[in-house]
């Protein structure tokens, strides 16, 4: 009950209490040029609260005016320190129980409260400072005309920076109708017609101007804050803008009505997204049309956190359009490649889809002061004894010695004073006396070091990005320790493992291999020229929509240059491959190479869905594609001369070096690529054959062991080992591979096959597993042409992180919204999975369906972790489930996949590699909302390694995160850089933000902001391992000194009738904490340094010794403790003897009580700053100095204070100098005590180095003797280096991938990526025009839409046994 009370305490958390009680989020219809209807109003006519919207404004930050006083004294009093202190401090403002002036006794505790509330303040108006940048981002808003949004919005919230702005500034009326006035004349605007458009009126802003002006003007568009948009407002998103609302897509400006969006900040996914418009809105395309279109509402379901899901209607006069998400851009989006587009805003603020994905900024505290609070309750039960026992026996002595008639019982027979009441007056004393024992300046104390450390970190150079000049920043400061004893990383992938860009590295052509001019730095930025020069006049136009595009710029196939497409980092040029291609344009060229070169580039240029366009800057041909994948490989077919110039209608363009016109191909079908078939493939027939046949061909890409199994029978086997191997070359290299092919298909099987793919496309039952079957039929007996090599460009270190990460016993995770082939290729590239790692592949696994999640986790576990107690630890929890499953009978999966091509043996699950989890968004989901499932798949991925986690929402990454953080009790990291990690990186423990080019979203939620993933290592291993390090030990050193103050004081209630009298005089205790003994402390919170940096980085594993909490723990507070109340022992009895056995006077008069505790003060100062010394490694000048200055300061203030005459001020001290310093029994016994008290602590560390070293003492050792003067240069060589794991990836052969959803089948595993959007728009609206010829000429109706283990495998407890033995012979490194 006592643990149950106590979880329920500490685990409450302050944002419950503070946080706003959502608005009922329900169905809502937004009204577009249409009165409100009456029931949305009550009786007084006020607007009901369910029609009332949340604001735009998003507000990430903790406090505001009002609440942040109350907020942040709860935050504080959360520390049972500050409560004891406070209860303390409220008695001595009674005269019975004053020492000193009441206010000079809460004055420590205001300062505490102070500081702290200061530096919360200064890290919260930052938040403000973040959201104050975002919610004062400006759009185009319609205003003018006659045009009114008659939606009901709420209201504000008032921040620290708007709140005092707004009091500050307040206007009259007569000021705000000039500055109206003078506003809209600055306010931009844009008005434009259904033909042309005015260029906008010089910038200026002013919100009073809107609706003061609105009626004088015409419809047009006008610059309005972020915060200030409204449901129901049309706004206008242009090109490379972020969408600051979830709107509805009423029109655009590229052809049919199709937005390009950029969902990076959602789902990670760099690639482009396609949305289109909602087709009885097209007609909306300006602000006349808006302001005057016929009014219609548009019905949306309630505010939903799922991602990928969304229901609403449009209801006009002439009927109801169906709305999905591919109709909407989801705030936090980017547009991109289209010049602009116009919608009507449906969620704002915290009903936006990201903001339900993200969680409110949570008050963190850190693993050691979460434990300090246990440990404070021990000093407070221990403080509560020695205060009951000081007044029960008070009590007992008093009613004993009254009758006898005691004199200093005088007159103790009255209400308020008297033996029995004495003994409550007693025990409140000692609550004072002894109060010490909970120190309140330790916290300060923290937050003082905790200060140094950040601004440590913030001057480190090694973690200083030069490139952007951003040094890494800690956003939280109470933090550093945790840093030190993180087990778990969640990491993102795009933009935090990867740079969003890719690089074509390397194709296999015929057998031949081409790797691209070594001297070619991929850094290079350039423009290509085209092979051959095409004049305009030539070359009839084919530009798509001719009313947008500028009379200035050339048509796509008058250009003459190609520029890099976005996420690609260079061009491609290969001096071999260009030599081979002039050789093949020769007549005695090798004909069937020749054909296979053209064939290969002719596919890599056409096999793809990419816009070419031409930039109106560089007026050169730029290719916008969904994904970095497919514009870097059609941007290598044009590097090598095959460009491609784009498409109208089916009628695709392509430029090769054999030809001097441009070829032309009748698109006739797409066959998407999915993650079930791993291949896309286009029909098309070639237009102008000089034979005039006009062929159809079939050209493929995708996966090669999809590819392979597809080949002719009668394909050459030698051809095939070459390509093989040339792909496990690149594996090899971590790049991502696609292997290309093709046929040529007779006229009329083609027309044949059209007709079953016609009735497959328009089926209504099962059309997805139709199309797939016959587009199967069509993909057989191809023509290999070879393969290609793509790196996904990885920050810097990204690999060497992990894989050190990994050594330091770290488990990292990868949860990302990327495909899982995408993701399980980052993992070898990236070090996550290791050459000899086997894959298990959880995904899909609907409740109901034949393999589901649950029964695909069980089959993992029974064939690869049968001995590891899974099942019965589930069972022993109260899963029935386990049991039901074993009784029953699974099906024989093995059995249900038989045919599959791909199988590789039998050993997997005995790799020495151990076991790397993979599992999509699906099984997640499934696994997240089952209460056996989550168990089970925690307990699974405790067995491995690692766990990537694909396809996942912002939510779902979040409850990954809890579910480690509160499943197993552990410090968990995040780590991100897009909106779409906030709720991620606010759900661990320690958040970090890494500053990205999409925003700053990640780092203003985050607790640290570096600029790199490789700087975590040094932020973990070095800074992490020292601030932990260092506070554990500061900690527990801060209660030892403080035990020795209050020992002392309680041995001698033993002499005093335990009357809580001080045996110091009162000012040697009040200066304990602040003069005499905070130096050593703190000194060993800012300057401590256990072993070197270099050291750190250099061996990861050390990082055990923080994972482990080696450095603070209740047992170490045990002991620290108990050495305290000895050297009390010590030091009071040995000096009360010894004054007390014969006189310290030479006159022989007895002795005064301060002479003897004047003694007894200056031991304990002696011996708590040495003691904190011995427990200091790195002796520096300030630690010298911080050790010695205590001893220095208490034997001045001895000499001094008691010189001090009655004329001055009355002391009890006063001529204790003439008595203290002349007694040689004064010095003697000081020097014993401090030499008794200080022994045990020194024979201990002696002897547990000498025979019990652990892997630091080992170190120290050797850095110590003066051998290591290189150690970091020369640390390799040593036989340490023997126990680095990991290097570099070798054949991709021996990676093994179990595929549960598959019923456990093995699969080999090359890196095999292909990025596209499935069920995009673009695609659908390619499938669209086929599907519409295809009836036009079958006359049938349809429509073509297509859619780690727990007990971890880490590092043993002695790290370097034979290190430990060679420093025992006494063996030295070896010397140049």
């Amino acid at each position: 009950m006592a643990q149950s009370w106590y979880n329920r305490l500490t685990n409450w958390n302050v944002e419950s209490l503070f946080a706003r009680a959502p608005p009922p989020r329900t169905k809502r219809s937004i009204f577009v040029n249409e009165t409100l209807p009456n029931d949305y109003f009550d009786q007084k006519g006020r607007p009901k609260k369910d029609h009332v919207y949340i604001t735009n404004q998003v507000v990430t930050s903790k406090y505001t005016i009002i609440t942040f006083l109350p907020r942040n004294l709860l935050e504080q009093f959360r520390r049972v320190a500050n409560v004891v202190f406070l209860v303390i401090d409220i008695l001595q403002f009674f005269p019975r129980f004053s020492t000193i002036s009441p206010g000079l006794v809460i004055l420590p505790l205001i300062i505490v409260l102070g500081v702290t509330g200061v530096k919360d303040a200064y890290e919260d108006i930052k938040r403000h400072q973040g959201d104050r940048r975002v919610n004062h981002s400006e759009t185009l808003v319609l205003d003018g005309g006659d045009w009114v949004n008659p939606n009901r919005m709420g209201k504000k919230s008032k921040t620290f920076v708007r709140g005092i702005l707004s009091q500050a500034k307040k206007l009259t009326p007569k000021d705000r109708t000039q500055n109206a006035e003078e506003g809209a004349q600055e306010t931009d605007m844009e008005y434009d017609t259904d033909n042309e458009s005015h260029p906008r009126t010089p910038s200026g802003h002013s919100r009073h101007s809107w609706h003061s002006h609105k009626h004088h003007k015409p419809p047009h568009w006008k610059r309005a804050l972020w915060e200030d948009i409204r449901v129901g407002d049309f706004v206008k998103i242009r090109n490379d803008e972020n969408v600051p609302a979830d709107i509805l897509i009423c029109a655009t400006s590229e052809e049919e009505n199709v937005a390009f969006v950029e969902t990076k900040n959602l789902d990670g996914e760099t690639n482009l997204k396609s949305r289109n418009a909602v087709a009885s809105l097209t007609s909306l395309r300006n602000a006349p049309a808006c302001a005057r279109a016929d009014g219609f509402n548009v019905d949306c379901e309630a505010p939903d956190v799922n991602m990928y899901r969304l229901n609403a209607a449009v209801v006009t006069k002439n009927g109801t359009y169906p709305v999905v998400l591919q109709n909407t851009l989801l705030r936090g989006t980017i547009l991109r490649h289209t010049r602009w587009v116009i919608g009507i805003v449906m969620f704002t603020g915290e009903d936006t889809k990201i903001t339900l994905n993200s969680g409110a900024t949570p008050s963190k505290l850190s693993r050691v002061e979460r434990q300090m609070n246990p440990q404070v309750f021990i000093n407070l039960a221990i403080l509560l004894i020695m205060s009951t026992v000081c007044g029960i026996v008070d009590s007992l002595i008093e009613q004993d010695k009254f009758p006898e008639g005691a004199p200093w019982l005088a007159r103790d027979d009255r209400s308020d004073d008297n033996p029995k009441i004495n003994g409550l007056i007693t025990l409140i004393n000692g609550l004072i006396t002894f109060q010490n024992i909970i120190p309140i300046s330790l916290y300060l104390s923290i937050e003082f070091v905790r200060t140094c450390q950040a601004a440590f970190i913030y001057f480190d150079h090694q973690i200083y990005y030069e490139k952007n000049g951003q040094p890494t920043l800690a956003r939280s400061w109470n933090l550093s320790d945790d840093l030190g004893q993180i087990q778990y990383v969640f990491s993102d992938k795009t933009g935090t493992l990867t740079q969003n860009v890719m690089v074509f590295r390397a194709c296999s052509v015929a057998g031949r291999l081409y790797k691209g001019d070594p001297e070619r730095s991929t850094d290079t930025v350039e423009e290509k020229p085209l092979v051959q020069e095409k004049p305009a006049t030539n070359i009839p136009s084919t530009s798509s929509n001719p009313s947008d595009s500028s009379q200035t710029t050339p048509d796509v196939l008058s250009v003459s240059k190609v520029e890099l497409a976005e996420h690609v980092l260079a061009h491609f040029h290969d001096s071999s491959l260009e030599a081979d291609i002039q050789r093949s344009a020769e007549s005695d060229a090798d004909q069937a190479f020749s054909r296979s070169l053209n064939g290969f580039f002719s596919v890599l240029a056409l096999c793809h869905t990419v816009l070419a366009t031409v930039d109106p800057v560089t007026h050169a041909v730029e290719y916008k594609a969904q994904s970095p994948d497919e514009a870097a490989l059609v941007q290598a077919a044009a590097d090598v001369g095959y460009v491609f110039r784009g498409k109208d209608r089916e009628i695709m363009k392509l430029q090769t070096p054999f030809t001097d016109g441009v070829e032309e191909y009748e698109l006739l079908n797409v066959l998407d690529f999915t993650s079930a078939r791993k291949r896309m493939s286009i029909v098309v027939r070639k237009l102008g054959d000089e034979d005039g046949q006009h062929r159809v061909f079939l050209l493929s890409k995708g996966a090669d062991n999809v590819i392979f199994e597809r080949l002719r029978k009668d394909e050459s086997q030698e051809f095939k080992t070459t390509t093989q191997r040339d792909l496990d070359e690149f594996a090899s290299d971590g790049l991502r591979t696609l292997c290309l092919a093709y046929k040529v298909i007779p006229d009329s099987i083609y027309e044949e096959w059209a007709t079953r793919y016609h009735n497959a496309t328009i089926a209504l039952h099962h059309r997805e597993e139709l199309v797939d079957e016959v587009s199967a039929e069509l993909e057989q007996d191809l023509r290999l042409l070879g393969a290609t090599a793509i790196e996904d460009k990885l920050q810097d270190g990204v690999p060497d992180t992990i894989a050190d990460l990994k050594r330091a016993g770290i488990k990292v995770w990868v949860l990302t919204g990327d495909k899982l082939e995408t993701a399980i290729a980052i993992g070898y590239s990236t070090n996550l999975v290791a050459r000899d790692s086997n894959l298990i592949v959880v995904r899909g696994g609907e409740a109901g369906e034949r393999y589901s999640v649950g029964e695909q986790m069980l089959e993992a576990v029974e064939q690869f972790f049968p001995d590891c107690g899974i099942l019965e630890t589930l069972a022993a929890k109260g899963f029935t489930e386990v049991r039901s499953e074993k009784q029953g009978e699974r099906p024989n999966r093995r059995q249900s996949t038989a045919g599959w091509s791909d199988l590789v043996g039998t050993n997997n699950g005995e790799r020495p590699g151990g076991f790397i989890l993979v599992i999509d968004g699906t099984a997640l989901g499934n696994a997240l909302n089952d209460s056996f499932n989550k168990e089970l798949l925690l307990q699974l991925a405790l067995q491995c390694e690692a766990v990537i986690c694909c396809r996942v929402s912002p939510l779902q990454k979040a409850l990954v995160v809890k579910l480690v953080k509160e499943g197993l009790k552990t410090i968990t990291l995040a780590i991100g850089d897009g909106a779409n990690d906030v709720s991620m990186i606010q759900a661990a423990d320690v958040g970090v933000g890494i500053r990205g080019e999409e925003g700053l979203q990640a780092v203003n939620s985050s607790d640290y902001a570096i600029s790199q993933f490789r700087f975590l290592k040094r932020l973990l291993l070095v800074h992490g391992h020292w601030s932990y390090a260092r506070n554990g030990t500061m900690i527990i050193n801060f209660f030892y000194k403080n035990i020795i103050c209050i020992g002392v004081l309680w041995w001698f209630q033993i002499y005093c009738a335990w009357s809580t009298q001080y045996v110091f005089e009162y000012t040697y205790v009040l200066f304990w904490n602040v003069f005499w003994t905070l130096c050593p402390v703190i000194a060993i919170g800012l300057f401590d340094r256990f072993i070197d940096a270099d050291i750190l980085m250099a061996i990861p594993e050390l990082y055990r010794f923080g994972r482990e909490r080696s450095w603070y723990s209740l047992r170490l507070f045990g002991i620290y403790m108990f050495d305290g109340f000895v050297q009390s022992v010590v030091v009071f009895f040995i000096i009360n003897y010894a004054y007390r056995s014969v006189s310290a006077r030479t006159d022989g008069y007895e002795t005064y009580i301060y002479e003897a505790s004047s003694a007894m003060a200056i031991s304990a100062v002696t011996i708590a700053n040495t003691f904190n010394g011995l427990n200091t490694h790195a002796w520096t000048g300030w630690v010298w100095f911080a050790v010695s200055i205590g001893t220095i300061l208490i034997w001045a203030y001895t000499a001094i204070y008691t010189t001090i005459s009655p004329g001055w001020i009355v002391t009890p001290v006063f001529g204790n100098y003439h008595f203290l310093f002349r007694s040689s029994l004064f010095w003697f016994s000081i020097v014993l005590v401090i030499f008794l008290a200080l022994l045990p602590r020194y024979l201990a560390k002696a002897i547990r180095r000498q025979y019990w070293p652990t892997d630091i003492d080992i170190l120290q050792e050797i850095l110590e003797s003066q051998l290591s003067s290189r150690a970091g240069s020369r640390l390799n060589s040593y036989p340490l280096q023997s126990l680095h794991n990991g290097g570099p990836l070798t054949e991709a052969a021996s990676r093994s991938v179990t595929d549960m959803s598959l019923g456990g089948m093995q699969t080999s595993h090359r890196g095999f990526d292909f990025a596209s959007e499935e069920g995009g728009v673009h695609m659908r609206r390619i499938q669209s025009n086929l599907s519409e010829r295809r009836r036009r000429t079958m006359n049938s109706q349809g429509d073509g839409e297509n859619t780690h283990s727990q007990g971890e495998t880490g590092l043993r407890r002695a790290l370097f046994p034979s290190l430990s033995r060679s420093v025992r012979r006494k063996m030295r490194l070896p010397t140049k």
